[in-house]
């Protein structure tokens, strides 16, 4: 049985395949539906930027005709060249801070751990808003008293012949909102 490599078929594309620049001027017209000179006045607008060849060609990928397309989609919505630039920077900035936004929240996840240490010197990670708790007999009852510090539940915890398990949280680190 043979195995297939990648940029064999419509499935099995390389990963780079939609940023890399394989298309000239009239193939990547065709493919967004323009006329090459669209694609020209575009390209001096700024509103796509194809890759250059040593010959000064240009070359676009993908992810470029993509682009066009969605110029091509805008335009005949009726918003002017100028509302189109506008629009795809505010989209890409967008999708740049969704990126940072993920990035930051699973940073912060890892962060808003809590570290605690059991009476027995056990480190533990305790879930935000949680406490730790010992073993059941050592909980007091609904509107009971709570020991008054560890050496109290330790102590108790030794008399039982049973070491407590009970956690101290330590410190929890907050970003700022903004």
């Amino acid at each position: 049985m043979s195995r297939r490599r990648a940029g064999q078929g419509l499935g099995y594309l390389a990963e780079d395949a939609a940023e890399r620049a394989v298309y000239v001027v009239s193939v990547a017209a065709e493919l967004a539906g323009m006329h090459p000179q669209t694609l020209r006045q575009y390209d001096r607008l700024g509103l796509v930027s194809p890759a250059r060849t040593r010959g000064r060609g240009r070359r676009y990928s993908h992810r470029d005709v993509e682009r066009l397309r969605r110029i091509q989609a805008l335009s005949q919505e009726g918003i002017n060249l100028e509302g189109i630039r506008r629009i795809l920077d505010l989209e890409a900035r967008v999708e740049e801070l969704e990126t940072d936004n993920a990035r930051m929240r699973s940073r912060e996840a890892v962060v808003q751990r809590i570290f605690a240490a059991a009476a027995d010197g056990e480190v533990q990670v305790v879930a935000p808003g949680r406490r730790g708790r010992g073993p059941a007999e050592h909980r007091p009852e609904r509107g009971g008293e709570r020991p008054m510090n560890m050496a109290n539940t330790a102590s108790t915890a030794g008399t039982r012949g049973t070491v407590s398990t009970a956690l101290v949280p330590t410190r929890s680190i907050r970003f700022p909102q903004r």
